[in-house]
């Protein structure tokens, strides 16, 4: 692990002695509240002044669970091209969780949950849950729907299904089927949004971020990011290193591999993932019946897949192949501390194989609802959305034959999770290249970043390449089975790092290792036990839920 740079050093203490300029809330007559923005700021002659100036009024939200949270929301104008200020505009949804304490208010923490395509605009309450309470004094906590997504000015391209996921199977026909509908989606977005497509990249999302951070009157902004969000936090600080306070990067990938590589990588780490869970299952197998060894779990896994190419699983309404099974598994195997409930979730569907009456937990219709149903619904939109952030940031290859080729050599070593990841993204069928080429990360802002061991979505290994390139940061390791910590994994040790940064903005002084506090065995990592081949993230399944 690599030690601090003094320059890295002499940054930290300059950012924690940094003056900050509080833009106070003005209450109306009518309950509205307003920011005041900046007298004035620096960039002035870049065309912006008339963003930079607008007010932004925090409203009651709309939607009802984040009114009960007591957070506000309210749109600002952003231009759609920053390079073309003065032409067309569209409007970004915020949210904000106040400070509990404004004489301790520190300033402002934007917030990113990931994908990209997870809306944004519920985490400050989910921040706030795990928050100390000198850290909930210092900010005022700060969510956004990125462009083109939720509530900010929507992209619905009519697409007919809620992800680009989607396991080619076994034969040559279900590989043409994946092909085919990812150029199907790519052609509906071109079709209906040509002029926005181009403007959702991350650059430009960054610098939404820094105009949300002007508007509301701040000189410098603190950004939390889990999983895509990392990569977005880490744009915005290498392109505004001078505004950032302090940066918590949670499940981070390599960024010199988002988000092509971090995709192809994503098969590797789902089979390290299914051998920990089996190892976990075989001494229980008196209980769900899934094999009395981890290879027999396993055997049985390929097994049932194999199956379902065969005759398709029935639960209620559901008709699962081996072009959904692969998926479903995917998205419900990414935390160890849900393993009862994935090993019920197999039970379930091998019995519905022998064809004997059950019983469909909510958790696994929620998810076959989600593959099988999206069509039409918000979650189709908000895959619209998460394809234009990729598709904006990074070209990727277009012949269909390279990834056919990739999907054959996946079987052997990724015999579950290895098509579904190497089958082609409609990003292979996008009309346009990205305007700007991606941000490379390669700075000594501070930070502090929470990776685990097992993560199958941003590798431990992926997210060593970001420690790297941020090389201010002090990284926290926590060796478990599980994706974006801080929020979403109660880990003391975790808590009290990402607390302690963000209230007294102290880093640890050397890189840390946190135990396990759910399991008394440390799953498979770095230096564990695995399959062949190397192992990777899957930002893009962040918002697929979790059973």
């Amino acid at each position: 692990m690599k030690r601090p740079t003094a320059l890295g050093a002499l940054a930290l203490s300059l950012v924690a002695l940094a003056p900050m300029i509080l833009a106070p809330a003005l209450a109306s007559a009518d309950g509205v509240e307003a920011h005041r923005p900046l007298a004035s700021s620096p960039g002035a002659g870049d065309g912006l002044d008339r963003f930079r100036n607008q007010p932004v009024n925090w409203t009651v939200c709309q939607d009802t669970a984040l009114a009960a949270s007591g957070t506000r929301c309210a749109r600002i104008t952003v231009p759609l091209d920053y390079g073309k200020p003065r032409g067309r505009t569209i409007e970004v949804a915020l949210s904000r969780i106040a400070s509990t304490d404004p004489a301790k208010r520190r300033g402002i923490l934007q917030t990113n949950p990931g994908g990209p395509g997870v809306r944004g605009l519920g985490m400050p309450g989910e921040l706030r849950k795990v928050m100390s309470p000198g850290a909930a004094a210092a900010y005022d906590i700060i969510g956004m729907d990125t462009r083109g997504l939720g509530e900010s000015t929507p992209l619905d391209c009519g697409l007919t299904r809620g992800t680009w996921l989607h396991s080619p199977g076994a034969d040559r026909a279900g590989f043409d089927t994946s092909v085919r509908l990812s150029r199907e989606d790519a052609r509906r977005c071109w079709a209906t949004h040509p002029d926005v497509l181009p403007h959702l990249s991350t650059r430009n999302i960054a610098r939404d971020l820094d105009l949300v951070r002007s508007v509301l009157g701040e000189r410098r902004t603190s950004l939390l990011g889990q999983s895509y969000g990392t990569v977005l936090a880490s744009t915005y600080a290498q392109m505004f290193p001078h505004r950032v306070d302090r940066l918590v990067l949670d499940s981070a990938p390599d960024p010199a591999e988002y988000p092509f590589r971090m995709v192809r990588r994503a098969g590797p780490a789902n089979e390290n993932a299914l051998d920990d869970f089996a190892r976990w299952a075989a001494p229980r197998h008196p209980e769900y019946g899934l094999g009395a060894t981890p290879e027999a779990v396993r055997t049985g896994v390929e097994a049932m897949i194999g199956r379902a190419a065969q005759e398709p699983i029935r639960l209620d309404r559901y008709r699962i192949t081996d072009h959904e099974l692969p998926l479903l598994l995917l998205i419900s195997i990414g935390d160890d501390t849900a393993n009862p409930e994935f090993a019920g979730m197999l039970r379930v569907l091998l019995d519905a194989a022998d064809g004997k009456p059950v019983t469909v937990p909510p958790g696994l219709r929620a998810s076959l609802t989600l593959i099988l149903e999206s069509a039409g619904t918000g979650r189709a939109a908000d895959y619209a959305a998460q394809l234009g952030i990729y598709c904006a940031d990074s070209a990727m290859p277009h012949d269909p034959e390279y990834y056919w080729r990739a999907v054959e050599r996946s079987r052997e070593s990724q015999p579950v999770f290895g098509p579904v990841s190497h089958a082609p993204l409609p990003c292979a069928f996008w009309k346009e290249k990205p305007r700007e080429p991606l941000t490379v990360i390669d700075n000594e802002v501070p930070a502090l970043q929470v990776q685990a061991t097992g993560d199958t979505r941003t590798t431990y290994e992926s997210g060593l390449g970001m420690h790297r390139a941020m090389r201010g940061s002090k990284l926290v390791t926590v060796p478990a089975r599980t994706h974006t910590v801080y929020a979403h994994y109660p880990n003391d040790c975790v808590t009290r790092a990402v607390n302690t940064y963000l209230r007294h903005g102290t880093l640890p002084a050397q890189d840390t290792l946190c135990a396990n506090e759910h399991n008394s065995r440390t799953p498979s990592g770095p230096s564990g036990p695995e399959r062949p081949g190397p192992r990777g993230g899957l930002a893009w399944a962040d918002q697929l839920p979790h059973s």
